[in-house]
């Protein structure tokens, strides 16, 4: 097995970025998630509400001064690495607030204009910190704006297992990219689903722990490249054969999670802070549940 691809999302649900290597740092890969768009007092904005976000391609600044942004019929824009306005509020993920950094009013207009709606772009400052789940926490570990665990896991095969599904059921015009996923890492060479068990992982000189298997929602079904809404699909399918009563009924009360989760890929905490991985890496499965 090896990885096959990786990926991070520096704006939280904007286009990702495919890179050849990355970073382990206490919060995910670097730039995974550091920065959110918010509404003025902080509730944060994903492609559930605003499926256009998909469309807006964001890269890094060959000479890491910080991000663009694209927009159709927008343009494009700079983001500083760093918020160019001192100020800071509070911030909200589901349940978690943490401390985040405002940018100023010329960039936000901006992201406003392309989302139709009065928002404005934050940044995790390093020294915010936001616990993941205590049910996994080891001590104090942290996660940036991703939904609730620092990366997330998929094999190829899992994605081939649902496609074939999808195909059987005449529900699939064209097989479902993974981008609908947004994972971090893509693995080439395990079995359909097999990342269920991985409790613990190695990838080159880094290693991962698994924390609950990802419960999936309305989000699957945006198609990426059009931003929009895609019908029910995958989610139905999925819902069909990957629920976590019918997957690992006796994980459900452990991992804290309800019957009916839609379950595909694996949340996974980065052990090896400071190391790097890249494509093609070799994984390792250290220990199974």
């Amino acid at each position: 097995m090896h990885i096959s691809e990786l990926n991070i999302y520096p704006i939280k649900s904007l286009a990702g970025i495919s890179v050849e290597a990355a970073m382990v740092e206490e919060r995910g890969l670097r730039y995974d998630r550091r920065w959110m768009l918010t509404t003025p007092d902080g509730m944060f904005f994903t492609q559930r509400e605003f499926p256009r976000m998909a469309t807006m391609s964001v890269w890094i600044e060959e000479d890491g001064s910080g991000l663009g942004v694209a927009a159709d019929r927008f343009g494009d824009v700079f983001v500083p690495m760093n918020a160019d306005s001192d100020k800071r509020q509070d911030v909200t993920i589901w349940g978690s607030v943490c401390e985040g950094a405002v940018y100023g009013a010329a960039l936000n207009e901006w992201f406003s204009d392309v989302l139709g709606t009065n928002c404005q772009l934050v940044k995790m400052p390093d020294d915010s910190r936001r616990d993941i789940n205590e049910i996994f926490n080891k001590g104090d570990e942290v996660v940036s704006f991703a939904d609730g665990y620092p990366l997330l896991v998929i094999g190829e095969e899992s994605l081939g297992d649902l496609n074939m599904r999808l195909r059987q059921a005449g529900m699939l015009a064209a097989p479902v990219p993974m981008n609908r996923f947004r994972p971090n890492i893509v693995v080439a060479g395990s079995d359909a689903y097999a990342e269920d068990d991985w409790k613990r992982i190695r990838a080159g000189n880094a290693e991962f722990r698994s924390t609950k298997p990802c419960a999936r929602c309305v989000m699957t079904t945006v198609d990426q490249s059009k931003g929009e809404f895609d019908g029910k699909d995958p989610l139905k399918t999925l819902a069909s054969y990957r629920m976590a009563k019918d997957v690992m009924p006796e994980r459900i009360a452990p991992f804290g999670m309800t019957d009916t989760a839609v379950l595909f890929g694996q949340n996974l905490v980065g052990e090896s802070v400071g190391a790097s991985i890249s494509v093609g890496d070799e994984i390792e499965v250290v220990e199974s549940f």
